[in-house]
């Protein structure tokens, strides 16, 4: 189920903004060989990251980037487009996160999100976690990247009736 685009602007939404079954594209962001080196030479430092030459010979046929700077490249555009700068609180961890494809230099990478779940906590009625499926896009629109986020985030009406089970 797709639902329009948000009603309201990043520095509007709130978790009753969040509702299961919105999908939408955001992006993009250009992928830079030498960013990919800087960031393995310093956090993931394995040959088919840091060298061209190397990496050219092993089981990607040339360089690729770190799943994690793409986990990073994702969260500068969920960030950037979807999570709310004003209600969101924390996230307590992710889940399923699998690596689909290499990210190469001069991909471009995109985020497509779909709300699964959005419920109001019954101990803390001020806010709501809301589950998200997120795929990380490259220009072929072949998703290299999927993981199941969990966020928190602040009701508009904190004084609302916490919903029945």
């Amino acid at each position: 189920m797709t639902v329009p685009a948000f009603s309201t602007s990043i520095d509007q939404r709130y978790f009753e903004d969040y509702v299961p079954g919105f999908t939408a594209e955001y992006g993009s962001i250009v992928v830079d060989a030498g960013e990919v080196v800087e960031f393995a030479r310093q956090y993931d430092p394995q040959d088919i990251h840091t060298d061209p030459v190397r990496a050219a010979a092993g089981p990607f046929d040339g360089l690729i980037a770190s799943g994690w700077q793409t986990a990073g490249w994702m969260m500068r555009l969920y960030a950037t487009h979807y999570l709310s700068s004003v209600a969101s609180l924390a996230s307590p961890g992710i889940d399923e996160l699998r690596w689909l494809a290499p990210v190469r230099p001069g991909d471009t990478l995109s985020i497509r999100v779909t709300v699964r779940d959005a419920r109001r906590s019954r101990s803390k009625p001020d806010r709501g976690i809301v589950h998200t499926f997120i795929e990380v896009l490259n220009q072929q629109g072949t998703a290299v990247m999927t993981m199941l986020a969990m966020n928190l985030l602040r009701c508009r009406d904190a004084a609302a009736p916490t919903p029945a089970p």
